[in-house]
């Protein structure tokens, strides 16, 4: 036994039998990443291809229904969102603006809208209006 491990000498052991490439592998080259690259950036431009195709494919608007459905509206509610007809949303927005341009929530709280004339004359001669009530004061406004 002693005879074969004898026989073990660092000329066997050695690795020079083995090509370089197999000893230290390469690092990885730019070119190797490259073609993944490439195709992730197609496949982003042709995701962006179809959805402006589908912007531009789709200008069918539905058609407004329900409280975007523009309807007629009161005189008194026309001197205040300036139009004859208008949906039931843009008039609350419309009428928000009124009260913030005037100045008309009380700033002791927010959420009380004081009536000057004009109010009063949409609201039923309320002086004051919490903003929950507003769309509900709104209604008989709206000519069916």
């Amino acid at each position: 036994m002693a005879a074969s491990s004898s026989m073990l000498t660092a000329a066997s052991l050695s690795f020079s039998a083995l090509p370089a490439s197999r000893l230290r592998a390469a690092p990885p080259t730019s070119a190797s990443f490259a073609a993944p690259r490439r195709a992730a950036a197609a496949l982003v431009v042709v995701r962006a291809a179809k959805s402006t195709a589908a912007a531009e494919a789709a200008p069918k608007k539905k058609r407004a229904t329900g409280i975007t459905q523009p309807k007629p509206v009161s005189p008194a509610l026309q001197a205040i969102v300036g139009a004859p007809e208008i949906p039931r949303t843009e008039a609350l927005k419309r009428l928000w603006a009124y009260i913030k341009q005037h100045n008309l929530q009380d700033p002791a709280d927010k959420k009380v809208v004081v009536c000057d004339e004009k109010l009063k004359a949409l609201f039923a001669g309320r002086e004051r209006v919490g903003f929950l009530e507003i769309a509900k004061l709104l209604n008989p406004h709206f000519v069916k």
